[in-house]
């Protein structure tokens, strides 16, 4: 829906649609421990709440839906030092903003995370957040080997259009009076809910990915809430969300070289061919004999496509991956496949409520062709260019040709002159959301400053460059930000024998901020 006009009453106080606050009820924020999940207990510095939000906020006295939130607390008292609320957002749409908060925290220098209410937010629907959607039994859903993404004639097409829709007609069915309301509008709006409920007249962000233009729609219609606001890997606002999909498949088709051409580099090492054009034959005929052959009679072409689609995000899992396709290859291995298909590319309950998410979210935001012909030659024309990720990409979005609830029109990204200035991290080679997004992004706010990363990782703060951190730590510390759009030198690339041992790329944060399900959504 667009701009909601007139009064707006939250559960928190009362709201007009530019921002403007108007006396009403006070609804604070109760913070308690946070509960146990799936056996784990929570960090002791966590505490947790929730917010009631209005489902439609055309009706803002009618049904309420519940915003789950964690914090970790400032450690300087509520005076000149202490710099309020720093809410943060890892993407998807659908990814878990509490999953973030703890690593924001402790990642962050202590002269600056200790000054700020560190507070993360499950987006209506995701995760703690109620209710959580769901809308298939993940465990037939994805149970592997899953057809080949990349259809072979028409009987193939159809059963993986059949599945498509099917996936929209259930969530339909399940969901029916929430999906007209999943929209980066309303979830700006609950960010706006949260504000103030802790009672904040402006607050910070930090979002990546998905969460720069979720940002974005914030700052559009909030621009007088907004203290400090950081955007790393950003959307192109101009391109949600068809043209974007198509946009990132000619991104990671790219990066998708660039790992090639690294594991050319690295002949002696993993003796996949001295050149790119050597292991990009080797790459496409290990898809070949998986989908004959499934690895392990699980990892067929869709996993293999779900699991190397992670080294587009992050080059930190390239001399595992390449390991692994080695083994493979030259031994017949298949130990290696499974590891990092189990470790990144497998699905859960969690990725299918990301994954519901992501679909409710896109489908609803925007038009999307309802004709799938329109789809099937944009594919085929795209996919003589970019094979590597044009089909999995379709077939990921393609429930939005049938999704119950038709596209609507996106609020339109500007700036205001009521907005400060604020600061956008980008790499250059980045996949996910590609540098021309970003440009894009920028111009729609001139007074941005962009610090641009030289490398191709998607998520490129709090990730181990100095030189980009300074900038981040400085601008959150104080607000200052480069006089002018500024570079960074990128990280070093990794090296054969630096095999990933720890850490889940799939996790907030760590590599980059992977996003949602098969790291093939914006975010």
């Amino acid at each position: 829906m667009g701009v909601v006009a007139g009064l707006v009453m939250l559960v928190a106080g009362v709201t007009t649609a530019d921002g403007t606050a108007v006396a009403g009820r006070k609804a604070p924020v109760v913070w308690g421990a946070c509960p146990k999940v799936a056996g784990k207990t929570a960090s002791a510095a966590l505490e947790c709440a929730t917010v009631r939000v209005p489902l439609d906020y055309r009706e803002p006295m009618g049904q309420q839906i519940k915003i789950a939130l964690n914090r970790i607390r400032a450690k300087v008292s509520r005076d000149a030092n202490h710099l309020g609320t720093l809410l943060v957002n890892p993407g998807g749409p659908g990814s878990s903003g509490r999953d973030l908060t703890e690593y924001v925290a402790t990642s962050l220098p202590a002269d600056v995370s200790e000054r700020y209410d560190i507070v993360g937010f499950d987006p209506r629907g995701v995760g703690a957040s109620q209710p959580s959607v769901h809308c298939v039994d993940p465990a037939t859903y994805y149970k592997a080997p899953r057809p080949d993404a990349v259809p072979h004639g028409k009987a193939e097409e159809k059963a993986l259009l059949a599945r498509a829709a099917g996936y929209a007609s259930r969530c339909g069915q399940l969901w029916s009076w929430l999906l007209p309301h999943l929209t980066t509008e309303n979830s700006a709006r609950d960010m706006d809910a949260i504000r103030a409920a802790l009672g904040e007249e402006k607050i910070s962000y930090l979002g990546y990915s998905y969460g720069t233009y979720l940002g974005a729609v914030y700052a559009t219609l909030f621009p007088t809430r907004v203290k400090r606001l950081v955007m790393d890997s950003s959307v192109d606002p101009t391109g949600v969300w068809y043209d974007s999909n198509l946009k990132q498949d000619r991104a990671f088709e790219h990066r998708h070289r660039q790992f090639l051409a690294w594991t050319a580099r690295h002949h002696d090492a993993y003796k996949l061919g001295a050149t790119q054009k050597q292991t990009s034959f080797a790459y496409y005929a290990m898809r070949d004999r998986l989908r004959a052959k499934p690895a392990g009679g699980v990892v067929g072409p869709s996993e293999l496509d779900d699991t190397f689609t992670v080294a587009g995000y992050s080059d930190k899992v390239w001399p595992q991956f390449a390991q692994a396709w080695s083994s493979y290859v030259r031994q017949g291995d298949v130990r290696g496949l499974m590891e990092i298909y189990n470790k990144h590319g497998r699905n859960d309950a969690a990725d299918e409520n990301g994954y519901a998410i992501y679909l409710g979210v896109q489908c609803r935001d925007a038009r999307w062709p309802r004709q799938w012909d329109t789809w099937r030659a944009d594919m085929k024309a795209l996919h003589r260019e970019a094979p590597f990720l044009t089909w999995p990409n379709a077939w990921f979005n393609a429930p939005c040709a049938f999704w119950p609830v038709r596209g609507g029109t996106p609020v339109k990204v500007h700036a205001s002159r009521k907005l400060p200035p604020f600061l956008m991290l980008q790499s250059r080679h980045d996949a996910a959301t590609p540098y021309q997004g970003a440009l894009q992004m920028a111009r729609s706010f001139p007074r941005a400053r962009m610090v641009l990363e030289g490398g191709g990782n998607h998520g490129v703060s709090l990730a181990g460059n100095k030189c980009l951190d300074g900038y981040l730590a400085a601008y959150l510390r104080d607000g200052t930000l480069p006089r002018r759009d500024t570079t960074c030198p990128a990280l070093p690339e990794p090296r054969p024998a630096a095999h990933m041992t720890s850490g889940d790329p799939k996790g907030a944060g760590l590599l980059g901020l992977l996003g949602v399900l098969e790291g093939l959504p914006i975010g």
